[in-house]
């Protein structure tokens, strides 16, 4: 099988383009922000983004329908950097991947680039300035995604660790069996964007930023996954979704795809990109097409279509846990 169009750095020093470049320089980003009773933890990272070397941003706040002080911090920070930086909308309040995805889809915002964000983090000044140096000079018809690994800090701030470094290359083949990096860190650019966009309303979203790499990835698109990371991930007791990055957090994953909750997780994802199919790549398709056959198939058979979709995860024990729960249909 021909190997997609794929930039990986081979260790985790970071070589770290100019900021000079004149795309780079001159790309107008919009931040897309989902909060939801954040107020503990907003102001600083609405900081961070003040803080970017990269100063050519928007921020697009959809809030969830919050109770507690979010709001008015959003309208603070508003009136410090001017309505038209900071642009406050409410969101659907069907769930934070739907309230993500409602900004995806707003016609109204217009940029080069796009990034997600929660809004518990801390951004390092330089997150804007280093995904747009790898992703300068990506002809603007081809989907491009940059993402990274991150930091964890607990909620005082104090550096408790860092996500999973992966070291296998990105493609649709881990794709459609493992998400690669959280929305947080993603950099996507507008025709990623417009992919994204194309997505059924109605359908159920078990995550955008597993979303996002699939459709890159099953589309031809560049994939560039940083082992240094770009951000401070804060784990607290309020996150919708941890960091995944200890041995018993995989234990747990494991044990979803034994339950079936990985089954049904893929289910949404195919009904996803069935409404995609024709801007996948032949290859996609190809491979697309045995997963899908093999989920239907009796045990020697899936195995075997398994095996020809060249299906992977990022870990050994990702890996095991992955041919277990195929054993038993649970894929």
């Amino acid at each position: 099988m021909k190997k997609q169009e794929i930039i990986q750095p081979a260790k985790c020093e970071l070589e770290v383009a100019s900021s000079s470049h004149p795309v780079a320089a001159t790309a107008k980003v919009a931040i897309l922000l989902c909060t939801y009773n954040g107020a503990d933890f907003l102001a600083p990272q609405l900081d961070s983004f003040v803080q970017q070397t990269h100063k050519d941003w928007v921020i697009y706040a959809s809030d969830d329908g919050s109770n507690d002080a979010t709001l008015s911090i959003l309208q603070r920070y508003q009136k410090m950097l001017g309505a038209e930086r900071l642009i406050i909308q409410q969101g659907p309040r069907q769930g934070f991947a739907k309230n993500f995805m409602s900004l995806v889809k707003n016609p109204t915002i217009s940029a080069d680039y796009y990034a997600f964000s929660d809004q518990d983090d801390l951004w390092f000044v330089d997150k804007l300035e280093r995904g747009l140096a790898k992703l300068s000079g990506t002809p603007p018809t081809l989907p491009a995604l940059f993402c990274s690994r991150t930091r964890l800090i607990d909620a005082s701030g104090q550096v408790i660790g860092y996500s999973p470094l992966f070291a296998k290359a990105p493609s649709f083949c881990n794709a459609l069996v493992q998400s690669l990096a959280g929305a947080n860190t993603m950099l996507l650019n507008a025709a990623a964007r417009d992919l994204l966009a194309k997505t059924p309303g109605d359908a159920y979203i078990v995550s955008h930023d597993w979303l996002t790499y699939l459709l890159v990835s099953g589309c031809g698109g560049k994939v560039i996954y940083d082992p240094a990371p770009t951000l401070d991930y804060r784990q607290h007791g309020s996150n919708l979704i941890g960091a995944n990055s200890g041995f018993t957090d995989r234990l747990v994953r494991i044990r979803k795809m034994f339950a079936g909750t990985f089954r049904e997780w893929n289910r949404h994802n195919l009904y996803l990109l069935s409404s995609c199919t024709k801007h996948l790549t032949s290859e996609s398709r190809a491979t697309l097409e045995r997963f899908e056959r093999a989920r239907a198939s009796s045990l020697v058979k899936r195995m075997y279509l398994l095996k020809q979709a060249g299906l992977y995860r990022q870990t050994s024990l990702g890996n095991i846990g992955l041919v277990l729960a195929a054993s038993i249909g649970r894929v």
